[in-house]
């Protein structure tokens, strides 16, 4: 079969229903207020649909039928066989209707749909599949106890689970949350980013298709108000976000002023990407770095905003990331030769647009640095580069979440490493070297949650831990160890005589 091309995906978007309807207890319902939204297309800045406003009375019922489930063990009382099924029934089902939720994914936050294709929705059913696998595999243990004693220790779900999700991976990052917290018997309440609530509001569908009993997976889209909510709820056993450091600090005092609930943050980054003379492949690693920064619009946790390069190779360096960047000029989102596509809305822009602003001011710019229009009504932005004299400019220190990056020179690998450290940010950091003992010297002392060494934003499966030191956050997504996040420890002492 041929591939899609940007007709064929324009006349699926014309014929695609949308539900703008939260999904609570196994139904699709209207806001208690009757409340809606405009859910906005940045691609063109059409109006896609009305969606669901939740206010307290919507989130209380989420809650309460998440509650009730859980209380009912119609999910966590399952045997692990056939959770695990019913797990892979969901994966099967995402993977099912890939087109789909690709376009709504497209349509909803800008990504090109190349990305949406082959990035965002397969990652999220591979996550819900791998998770589901790990279901039957995860035992508890006997600790060492006195012989008149046998003593257990288990992990049980934690209850009921908030997870608030961003927008600029709707689906995949809120896959990140639900399938482990479903894989550990929780029930879940999820809350998508206002700014692409649409996938999420499909997938519910698709997981009570796949056989999660009602009550166990909810979805409630709304803006921060709903957030604040459900940080605040009494219920809520656990929050799991994924957003800006100044918001997760608020959901953070929230779970103060209420019952302690466990909460999880993944949160802000302005990573380092540092290349030294003797990098094995320069073109390999400018284009890396023009990837690092352009893929997704800049709109990564994890984006290398601070190219770090060595002052003997600065220039030609620099020429060859200018030319990589050139395969990111922005485009129809929906065109599969599209690599660059749409800011997610008009805020957002004129966040990305003003920090342009200020780095007009502050460094030199190498290239970029203005809007583009390649559909009329919708909100892009050229890649930017800047050169960064001190390293101390707002635009190397502070983060856009835009195709914005600064460059900043050095001369010694400790010089580097001091300015990679120099953040209130450890998500992420990359070294380019063909030095063995350099590497490793140099990947120890990065604080950061994950080094990569020679390439940027690779390890894509699942079994890598997702998290960063610092304000960028506590815990991790991904790999078994997001598990612990979703369960409680329990000891069980049976005295034998």
């Amino acid at each position: 079969m041929a591939s899609k091309t940007l007709n064929d995906w324009q006349q699926r978007a014309q014929s695609l229903k949308i539900e703008g309807r939260a999904f609570i207890d196994g139904a699709y319902v209207n806001a208690a207020s009757g409340q809606t939204f405009d859910c906005i297309s940045p691609i063109d800045g059409r109006l896609l649909t009305p969606v669901a406003e939740c206010g307290e009375a919507d989130i209380n019922a989420a809650v309460a039928a998440a509650r009730r489930a859980f209380n009912q063990g119609v999910w966590a009382g399952l045997n692990p066989r056939a959770r695990k099924a019913v797990m892979h029934k969901f994966a099967d089902l995402l993977r099912a209707n890939l087109d789909e939720l690709a376009l709504l994914e497209t349509l909803d936050m800008g990504k090109p749909i190349g990305d949406s294709t082959t990035v965002d929705i397969p990652g999220a059913a591979y996550c819900v599949q791998w998770y589901g696998e790990a279901i039957d595999k995860i035992g508890g243990e006997i600790a060492p106890a006195d012989h008149h004693l046998v003593g257990l220790v288990d992990r049980v779900p934690v209850g009921v689970v908030a997870a608030v999700v961003p927008w600029n991976f709707p689906i995949l990052m809120a896959s990140w949350k639900f399938a482990p917290a479903l894989a550990a018997g929780n029930s879940v309440v999820l809350k998508p980013s206002e700014k692409s609530p649409l996938t999420a509001i499909r997938v519910a569908a698709l997981a009570k298709e796949a056989g999660i009993p009602d009550g166990v997976f909810n979805v409630v889209p709304g803006g921060g108000a709903a957030g604040k909510l459900l940080a605040l709820h009494m219920d809520v056993d656990c929050l799991a976000f994924t957003g800006s450091t100044a918001v997760g600090k608020q959901i953070m005092q929230c779970a103060g002023q209420s019952n302690l609930k466990r909460v999880w943050l993944e949160l802000g980054g302005k990573s380092a990407n540092i290349v030294l003379p003797d990098c094995p492949d320069m073109e390999r690693a400018a284009r890396s770095a023009a990837g690092a920064i352009f893929f997704n619009m800049g709109e990564m946790c994890t984006a290398g905003s601070r190219l770090l390069v060595h002052r003997s190779i600065k220039d030609a360096f620099l020429e060859k990331v200018r030319e990589a960047a050139k395969a990111y000029t922005p485009g129809h989102p929906l065109d599969p030769a599209t690599n660059m596509g749409a800011i997610v809305d008009g805020i957002q822009l004129e966040r990305v647009l003003s920090y342009i602003a200020i780095g007009k001011g502050e460094a030199k710019l190498l290239t970029g640095g203005e809007r583009a229009e390649p559909v009329s009504g919708g909100h892009y932005v050229q890649p930017t580069m800047f050169d960064c004299p001190t390293g101390k400019e707002r635009v190397a220190c502070e983060e856009i979440f835009g195709p914005v990056l600064s460059v900043i020179t050095f001369d010694t690998v400790e010089e580097a490493i001091r300015i990679a450290n120099d953040s209130d940010y450890g998500l992420a950091a990359a070294v380019w070297t063909g030095d063995l003992t350099c590497a490793h010297d140099t990947a120890r002392q990065l604080r950061a949650g994950t080094v990569w060494v020679n390439c940027y934003d690779e390890g894509g499966d699942m079994n890598f831990p997702f998290g960063g030191f610092k304000q960028s956050g506590n815990g991790r997504d991904k790999s078994l160890h997001a598990l612990e996040k979703y369960t409680e420890l329990r000891s069980t002492l049976v005295r034998l005589r």
